[in-house]
């Protein structure tokens, strides 16, 4: 008998190790994982749904010599005017839960796996609690967060203090989400959690 495909979105603050736990997932679980930063991003490119929508509230300024969105203008643009950063998510996150329900349906369809996964920093405030059977809250402390961040993506104090200033805290992520990895220790440890976890679902080597 075919297992029904579960729909699960994994959150959590930035530098609490989400992606590299979804590449342990990916590489033992019979699923599909998606990220949500890079459908948007995908999404954003010429000729795609976002596009258009994202020149006409931007303006042309916003664009390369090659055509394409210039992310780092971007950035600066959404950094300086807050309000604009919701107008920009109003056009872009609509668009990518269309994509990822349509890639659900489409992998459902196909039945070949258990387990469909999202990866998004914003999947409480944009709905998911609503499409998803679980949501799973991937947890580090925070200094640990912190020295994950200067030491593998190089970020100073400052920029660590901007993006987890306007993250959720610990306890609204554990208020909304049903399962949560503590992965404040070893890779070991927090995949022995998703292995109990998961533990009814097909192991692959």
């Amino acid at each position: 008998m075919k297992r029904k495909l579960k729909f699960i979105g994994i959150t959590g603050g930035v530098g609490a190790g989400k992606t590299e736990l979804l590449r342990y997932i990916q590489a033992h679980y019979r699923c599909e994982v998606y990220l949500a930063d890079r459908v948007a991003e995908g999404l954003q490119q010429p000729g795609q749904p976002c596009f258009q929508a994202l020149v006409a509230l931007l303006g042309p300024q916003i664009l390369t010599r090659e055509g394409a969105l210039d992310r780092g203008k971007l950035s600066e643009r959404i950094f300086r005017d807050p309000g604009l950063l919701a107008q920009v998510n109003s056009i872009v996150h609509p668009a990518v839960k269309e994509y990822l329900l349509r890639a659900f349906e489409q992998v459902r369809t196909q039945g070949e796996k258990e387990l469909f996964f999202v990866e998004a920093a914003l999947l409480i405030e944009g709905g998911y609690r609503q499409i998803a059977d679980e949501l799973w809250y991937v947890y580090a402390r925070e200094e640990i967060r912190r020295e994950r961040l200067r030491r593998l993506r190089g970020y100073d104090e400052g920029k660590i203090e901007r993006i987890m200033g306007n993250q959720l805290s610990d306890k609204a992520f554990r208020e909304s989400c049903d399962f949560v990895i503590d992965n404040s220790g070893s890779l070991e440890e927090s995949c022995r959690q998703i292995d109990k976890k998961l533990e009814a679902f097909t192991w692959q080597e």
